[in-house]
């Protein structure tokens, strides 16, 4: 017998890991809120009601979708294939579908000026992703990683040449939430805290009253609010003077906004279900619901159609109900299978090593779900 050949035996295939359903419910909750934002918008311009609902909204729900992006997010040095993902999952999407906005645009406007660095509407999050994981190793070999993102975010604001281009306003501004995210699952703090187990009854309450106490101050000072262009700080895109402050504390503000971003972040949180729902397995495609549902809602927000409406007791419930619809549409498998090439574009004929890119559910900024750990310090 020749001295290589030996009886090797094939190791068994490593079954995959369940998926936590809580993950992917919180996925898909937050992916509802991002389409109930965009589609009272127009509403919210003639209604207190519809206003209210709108920021409370905006005060938390990219936030919350940064946090979860960081926490199956590594920090470790990439390897080949989580690069070429980085490539297949965000940067070439984002490039398709620049595109088509460009030409939609152009058709419906009648100008456009072709520019991949100023991303449109949604897709500055793409971006926004994109850098998040290029930068987060560099930032986990620093002591304090989480305080140095603050000290990025609240910084950036004092900066006012600093604007949309590469989404870099918006990026730097939401990085400490991103970090927090990975720092989570970093130091465990889910399992730690048995945050996945069984909720005592009085936790979805206090969320329930943390989430109305906010409805509640943004709809008795509204008027206030929107004196102080409170609905654009939570966009998180300008500059302290641009949004009149030009004062040293200015960057105090954007601090409070984040604390409440985060508190209102674990409230929401505690108010989606840890078990299995009917619904749990959109949150594995909430990618086709956050590229696709801009164009259903393009015709009536340029057109109109949603301004004005009365009663507001009546259709605000209703374009909340069609939102929430239109996010289980998106994600349903029909729709995933006609735009599965656009959304999850694999473009292997890229890559040196076909190997390099496999097939995973689409998911905003989720690598796949990172194994439990019973110390911080286990590997990655």
């Amino acid at each position: 017998m020749h001295p290589t050949s030996t009886n090797q035996q094939t190791p068994p295939a490593v079954p995959p890991r369940p998926r936590t359903p809580f993950w992917d419910n919180v996925r898909f909750a937050c992916i509802v809120l991002v389409v109930v934002g965009h589609a009272v918008q127009r509403l919210a311009q003639d209604s207190d009601a519809a206003m209210t609902l709108y920021m409370l909204i905006y005060a938390f729900h990219m936030p919350a979708f940064a946090i979860i992006s960081g926490y199956f997010s590594k920090g470790d040095a990439p390897n080949r294939q989580r690069m070429a993902r980085l490539l297949t999952d965000i940067v070439l999407p984002y490039v398709l579908f620049e595109a088509i906005w460009s030409v939609t645009k152009l058709l419906v406007e009648g100008h456009e000026n072709f520019n991949f660095t100023k991303p449109s509407w949604t897709l500055w999050f793409l971006l926004a992703l994109a850098i998040f994981r290029l930068i987060l190793p560099y930032l986990a070999l620093l002591r304090w990683p989480l305080l140095w993102s603050l000290v990025v975010s609240i910084g950036a604001g004092y900066l006012p040449n600093l604007d949309s281009t590469f989404a870099l306003n918006r990026t730097l501004a939401l990085l400490p939430f991103f970090v927090l995210g990975w720092w989570l699952h970093e130091h465990d703090v889910m399992a730690r805290l048995r945050l996945l187990a069984a909720r005592p009854w009085w936790v979805p309450v206090a969320a329930l009253a943390i989430i109305a106490a906010a409805a509640c101050a943004l709809w008795f000072g509204l008027d206030g609010w929107q004196e102080m262009s409170l609905r654009r700080w939570f966009f998180y895109d300008s500059s302290y003077a641009s949004l009149g402050n030009p004062q040293w504390w200015a960057g105090g503000i954007r601090l409070v906004l984040i604390v409440i971003a985060v508190v209102l972040s674990c409230a929401f949180a505690a108010l989606v279900p840890l078990r299995h729902t009917w619904w749990t397995h959109l949150g594995q495609y909430t990618m086709y619901v956050y590229l696709l549902h801009t164009f259903v809602l393009y015709p009536f927000r340029e057109s109109g159609a949603l301004r004005g409406l009365e009663p507001v007791w009546l259709w605000l419930p209703l374009v909340v109900l069609l939102s929430v619809g239109l996010a289980i549409v998106l994600a349903s498998k029909p729709v995933r299978i006609v735009f599965r090439g656009l959304v999850e574009p694999r473009a292997a004929w890229l890559f040196a090593e076909r190997a390099l890119v496999s097939r995973r559910p689409a998911t905003p900024g989720a690598d796949s779900e990172p194994p439990a750990r019973s110390t911080p310090q286990a590997a990655r």
